[in-house]
């Protein structure tokens, strides 16, 4: 067997950093939208999957407890599948105290959507400018989006959003600061510059630079998501057995040990629901 020498290191060293990178390549192609600033973008369809032009996911994202940092995971019921840190809140919000309830309030599970774009207009990078980014958006866009496909808008310009001949419209993305959040309710689509004078060979070629929306995010297993919650939530090591569950209040023991009451367990989290929604009843 050979021994270890300093060009096997090198491989080693080549091959994590690809690694690296090719893990951070799809969130740095994000587009990075700052308030005050107004971008100018193409949607861009997928041509060969139409039906993936638009990924549309959720996201559980909060300060680590553990660390202070933000962490954030795709949750799988984007994909309608079992969701651990759903269910782990959903308990919590359920049966724990109002201490441990407000607690939980951190974790925020948001509603996004991907889109490849075109940049025309990127003020704050025009690195950007030329190139085929993603756009990471949330409800407010998606409403004019929306209205822009398949409502009050549509007649005006429906197909035209995702054209880019000179027969097509911009997307202009104002963002603005309301309080402590970015709005973008000020968004419209415009005629204005709608010829960008784009030859058909460079024009195929921005549709076919299209990056793979799905991938963008790497699912986490539902082992790793509950390792997150434990680490980042619970503040349990990896290495750190979890402690055992708390013992419910004694009156509520006595009434279940009386047979008086049913304790339910918590469902499996699949699908897009509103946890407070289910508590009301509780």
């Amino acid at each position: 067997m050979s021994t270890f020498n300093t060009s096997m290191f090198e491989s080693i060293k080549d091959a994590l950093t690809s690694e690296d990178k090719q893990k951070n390549n799809g969130l740095a192609d994000i587009i990075q939208l700052k308030p005050g600033n107004t971008y100018t973008i193409r949607l861009l369809p997928n041509i060969t999957e139409p039906k993936k032009t638009f990924f549309h996911h959720f996201v559980h994202g909060w300060n680590s407890f553990e660390t202070g940092k933000y962490v954030s995971a795709l949750s799988p019921t984007t994909f309608g599948e079992r969701d651990p840190i759903a269910e782990e809140r959903y308990k919590i919000l359920r049966n724990g105290t109002e201490e441990e309830k407000e607690k939980v309030k951190a974790i925020r599970r948001t509603e996004q959507w991907f889109i490849n774009v075109y940049v025309i207009d990127d003020p704050s990078n025009a690195e950007n400018n030329g190139k085929v980014k993603v756009l990471r958006y949330g409800k407010q866009l998606h409403a004019i989006i929306n209205n822009a496909i398949s409502g009050d808008d549509a007649d005006e310009f429906g197909s035209k959003i995702f054209d880019l001949t000179k027969e097509g419209v911009n997307f202009k993305i104002k963002v603005e600061k309301q309080g402590d959040y970015p709005s973008y309710t000020s968004s419209r689509f415009t005629t204005s510059g709608r010829d960008l004078n784009l030859s058909k060979d460079k024009q195929e070629e921005i549709y076919s630079s299209i990056k793979d929306l799905e991938s963008i995010y790497r699912l986490k297993t539902a082992d790793e998501l509950k390792q997150m919650f434990d680490e980042h939530y619970l503040c349990v090591s990896v290495d750190t057995p979890a402690p055992a569950a708390k013992l419910p209040a004694a009156d509520e023991a006595i009434a279940e040990l009386s047979g008086s009451k049913t304790k339910q367990p918590a469902p499996a989290v699949t699908e897009d629901v509103d946890i407070d929604e289910l508590l009301k009843d509780l």
